[in-house]
């Protein structure tokens, strides 16, 4: 009796040990499974996080108004620059044309050279570099005389471009330019006399300091010659069209000795290699 006991407790045994094992298996298998799904759900969320955040930060300002940032300018504002811009209609930044932009900018007779680059998503960079002016003359507009300012290349645009303190620009009267229009030149007979102009401005000597005004006297043969006014002094002094470091020494050594003569000179003519003076 004790032997069939022993038997049906053995096989009881073999069954729980049995049915223990199945049911680890499933409660491991549920297990995995949960930890499967948590990985899923959790790639799901940091793929939805990273398609969120390249939407906001590249894709979404791609289609808003791009950001111009400008550089290189001194008397032009960034908003001035913006509102020369204005006529592209750009209204996100693919549609923002780069060669259009230049072409725009470059049409301002006051800026010599730009250059515009795109930054993805929604940057523009503007840098600018505006005329130099060398010299300023006077054109009527709107019934009123106006001065300009002549760059190196001849090129006429407004006075915005403010010289240095310790440099004065010299002022040109007598030029054939009753108007301007956006990138005009003074005609081409007159471009030696900017070159010389400019030539003298870069020297260390701020010679055009003690020269008020060049006027320019047009010759019946077709050529110029030019009056210089002094600064200091109410004296013309004549002289031909060779502007240089030494015509401005020579004219004020005459200057000095015409000043200490005393006596009453309203003209001096410099021309054809000798000195002569006029009188009042």
């Amino acid at each position: 009796m004790s032997d069939v006991s022993l038997l049906v407790a053995e096989d009881y045994l073999e069954k729980d040990y049995f049915l223990s094992e199945e049911y680890d298996a499933s409660v491991n298998e549920k297990s995995e499974r949960k930890i499967k799904f948590i990985k899923v759900i959790f790639c799901v969320l940091c793929f939805a996080l990273f398609c969120e955040l390249i939407i906001y930060k590249y894709v979404m300002p791609s289609f808003s108004s791009p950001k111009v940032t400008v550089t290189g300018q001194q008397n032009y504002s960034a908003e001035e620059i913006a509102r020369l811009l204005l006529p592209m209609n750009s209204s996100n930044w693919f549609d923002f044309d780069v060669e259009h932009a230049v072409s725009l900018l470059s049409s301002e007779s006051g800026i010599e050279h730009v250059s515009v680059e795109k930054r993805f998503p929604d940057k523009i960079y503007v840098n600018v570099e505006e005329r130099e002016p060398v010299a300023v003359t006077f054109v009527m507009e709107n019934g009123h005389s106006s001065p300009v300012q002549i760059d190196k290349n001849g090129v006429l645009f407004p006075g915005k471009r403010k010289p240095a303190s310790d440099y004065v620009l010299p002022i040109i009267s007598g030029l054939p330019v009753e108007y301007m229009s956006k990138g005009m030149r003074i005609p081409s007979k007159y471009r030696p006399l900017i070159d010389q102009i400019y030539k003298i401005s870069e020297l260390p000597q701020h010679y055009f300091a003690s020269v008020s005004e060049i006027c320019v006297l047009p010759k019946d043969s077709g050529n110029y010659e030019l009056a210089l006014i002094p600064s200091q002094s109410k004296v013309k002094v004549l002289t031909d069209r060779a502007l240089n470091e030494d015509a401005l020494k020579y004219m004020m050594v005459v200057l000095d000795v015409v000043n200490q003569i005393g006596s009453d000179v309203s003209e001096i003519d410099l021309r054809y290699g000798s000195v002569s003076y006029v009188t009042r």
